[in-house]
């Protein structure tokens, strides 16, 4: 049997998926990055290994992807997010032509052709509030962990408005809010549209097709998912689980297969050039 590892090292969380040959997901796992991110992707392989019960020695491929995707230094190649979110969509979904992507400190919405190539893409503004980052500093602000997300939408009877253009001056409206005696679930469930607006707003920027499929790790609450497609006026593919979080991992371990295959196929010299470059 033939594994493969695909490695997304974000900014907030890393994360690893093991794929076998018969493109079974056989292990996966995530830590947080901090601020020593090849460590992080070294004990996400490990736990990813343990998850697997495989050994380093198994593995014939590692890709990397996402914010690090050059720390890793046991890595064969390097891929983008956006290519790599392509390919773990197309997987899960194989009729995709539209992504939204919400990670932790950045936001992209891409078309992708019948080829899974990334045809145009649009990315966030350089601020929090358009991105699953600004989920978790509410939740702070108003004194709860991000595990407490998901059941303070469920229980949210209205959404309070959260119109700030940043987190420092939502912060502003979540104080406020607060000290009038706003409970802290409508609070969420405000900055919830307020974050479903922005992503809306950006994936309307590449004039969706569908399928649209959306991942990322604030698709762990199924609220996000749900307020996503009223405000599109669409359905949306959203993967079970938490492989949303997983998807561009993913998409790294099934490259790992294809570029395996074309070695084989190519011979040595294919494996002797592609360790000489990183893929785009």
């Amino acid at each position: 049997m033939v594994y493969t590892i695909g490695l997304d090292i974000g900014s907030t969380y890393t994360k690893g998926l093991i794929l076998d040959s018969d493109h079974n997901i056989v292990g996966r796992a995530m830590k947080a990055t901090g601020a020593r991110l090849q460590e992080a992707a070294e004990a996400v392989v490990g736990m990813t290994l343990e998850a697997a019960g495989l050994k380093e020695s198994d593995i014939d491929y590692c890709i990397t992807t996402g914010y690090g995707r050059h720390m890793f230094d046991e890595r064969d190649l390097q891929v983008t997010d956006l290519t790599a979110t392509a390919r773990g969509c197309s997987f899960l979904f194989p009729d995709t032509h539209t992504i939204l992507d919400i990670g932790g400190q950045t936001m992209k919405a891409s078309k992708i052709d019948e080829l899974k190539k990334v045809q145009t893409f649009r990315l966030n503004d350089k601020c929090a509030s358009g991105t699953g980052m600004f989920l978790e500093k509410t939740v702070r602000y108003m004194g709860y962990e991000t595990e407490d997300i998901g059941n303070l939408l469920d229980t949210a009877n209205e959404a309070v408005p959260i119109s700030g253009v940043c987190t420092v001056f939502a912060e502003s409206e979540v104080i406020n809010h607060l000290s009038n005696g706003v409970p802290p679930e409508d609070i969420m469930f405000g900055a919830s549209k307020s974050l479903t607006k922005r992503s809306v707003q950006l994936l309307k920027r590449v004039k969706p097709e569908t399928e649209v499929t959306v991942v990322g790790g604030i698709l762990r609450w199924s609220a996000m998912a749900k307020a996503i497609a009223e405000e599109l006026k669409l359905d949306v593919n959203v993967a079970e689980d938490d492989l949303p979080q997983y998807t561009a991992a993913l998409g790294c371990a099934i490259l790992g297969h294809i570029r395996l295959d074309k070695i084989k196929a190519d011979g040595p010299a294919s494996k002797d050039k592609a360790e000489q470059r990183d893929a785009a």
